[in-house]
């Protein structure tokens, strides 16, 4: 494909596609802006969605518009197109966090295309896993799917697994205690049970999952700041699996390919039969995060604690119509 041939309704289809990508209480942070004259998409944060409290310092905002921004180029693959990414190209336009040339496909775009049937198949599930443990032929390709997009995973043993399983404990209790961080959760969950037109964001009842009837579960508990009477309680899995996704640095560009990583190895997780979801609480507060990383790997910087399993794909959340997020610049 030459250049400038991308039309505004190709750009259209691979940005729907971008915003199935998970963002943090599914505030979906993003915003693209296409100008057809040069075949160039750009990806900006929405200050207006960040989660002040929760997310001070952007870091999960810049991730989940990576993950919109890596099923940007999974679709573009699909479509025959290749996309050229350069990440934070304008230090002095701070939510400009890449710039995506369309032009011939390259090579390695076999690779991108083939996770495109596991784009829509992806959902967070905070539902319980069953005890089977993931075979260790799928976790090293998890991780070879992480080094593909120059991060790190992980899979740390039990007696740290029970660890993390402590810190989000006492990353919960902390949110509890914190009315700030409590009303913050509250305003992006349980949208389809309150008056009014349904939302296109945040995390809605019916994807809250149950109750943990056997201790703390690697699963954040929306019900905790939204309370919902007719939930049920199960029994979550006894060994959860979890793997830390980890970047040498803390950069705002090591965010963004942790970002990418983390979407590329969730498609991965969805192709081969994997249930999955992230467990960000013990991130969230700076005292606790250092102590996430596992002292027996390099792990470096933890970005993003998966729990993957096998078990229910969970429900899809809203998203935004393509027409609040995508700008089409006339031709000048």
């Amino acid at each position: 494909m030459t250049a400038r041939t991308v039309e505004a309704e190709t750009v259209a289809l691979l940005v729907a596609d971008a915003v199935t990508a998970p963002s943090m209480h599914n505030a979906q942070p993003w915003r693209f802006v296409f100008r057809p004259g040069d075949d160039t998409v750009e990806l900006y944060g929405d200050p207006e969605r960040a989660l002040i409290r929760t997310d001070p310092d952007h870091r999960a905002l810049h991730l989940g518009c990576a993950a919109a921004l890596f099923n940007l180029r999974v679709s573009a693959a699909r479509h025959g197109l290749g996309a050229r990414v350069r990440l934070l190209p304008e230090g002095s336009t701070p939510w400009l966090l890449a710039r995506v040339s369309f032009g011939a496909a390259a090579s390695g775009d076999d690779d991108l295309a083939a996770l495109y049937e596991a784009l829509r198949r992806r959902h967070t599930s905070r539902l319980p896993f069953a005890d089977e443990p993931v075979p260790p032929a799928l976790l090293d390709g998890l991780r070879a799917a992480a080094r593909l997009e120059g991060c790190r995973l992980t899979v740390p043993g039990a007696w740290h697994v029970q660890t993390l399983l402590g810190l989000v404990r006492d990353a919960e209790q902390r949110e509890e205690t914190d009315p700030l961080v409590r009303a913050e959760t509250a305003a992006w969950t349980g949208g389809d049970r309150g008056p009014g037109p349904a939302r296109h964001d945040g995390v809605p009842a019916s994807a809250f999952g149950p109750r943990s009837s056997g201790g703390p579960a690697a699963v954040r508990d929306f019900g905790r700041a939204r309370p919902e009477p007719d939930r049920g309680w199960a029994a979550f899995e006894r060994r959860p699996q979890l793997a830390l996704l980890g970047t040498p640095g803390d950069t705002r560009a090591d965010w963004l390919l942790a970002g990418q990583a983390l979407e590329r190895v969730l498609l991965r997780a969805t192709a081969d039969g994997l249930a999955t979801s992230m467990t960000s609480q013990p991130l969230e507060w700076p005292e606790l995060r250092w102590t996430v990383r596992d002292p027996l790997a390099s792990t470096g910087h933890v970005q993003m604690v998966l729990r993957l399993g096998y078990g229910p794909a969970g429900s899809a959340t809203p998203r935004r119509p393509v027409t609040e997020v995508l700008e089409v610049l006339e031709v000048r």
